[in-house]
């Protein structure tokens, strides 16, 4: 999930789709170019599973939805 996406951010987005009820047990990972301390924590308050910075490497992202990595 981009965190600064048009219209609707990341995070927003993520909230919606975890009251919804939609993604049980899907993850769902940031992506932001911006890392700042204290986006871990904002990222999961959201209901985001981890975050990636970019640029992301496809490996990184398949090591996170594999649920090998760990915060």
């Amino acid at each position: 999930m981009d965190i600064f996406m048009p219209e609707m951010g990341g995070l927003e987005a993520t909230r919606i789709i975890r009251n919804a009820g939609k993604m049980n047990g899907k993850p769902i990972i940031a992506l932001t170019a911006n890392t700042i301390p204290g986006d871990q924590e904002t990222f999961l308050k959201a209901g985001m599973d981890d975050y990636l910075a970019k640029p992301a490497t496809k490996d990184e992202l398949l090591l996170m939805l594999s649920h090998e990595s760990v915060l």
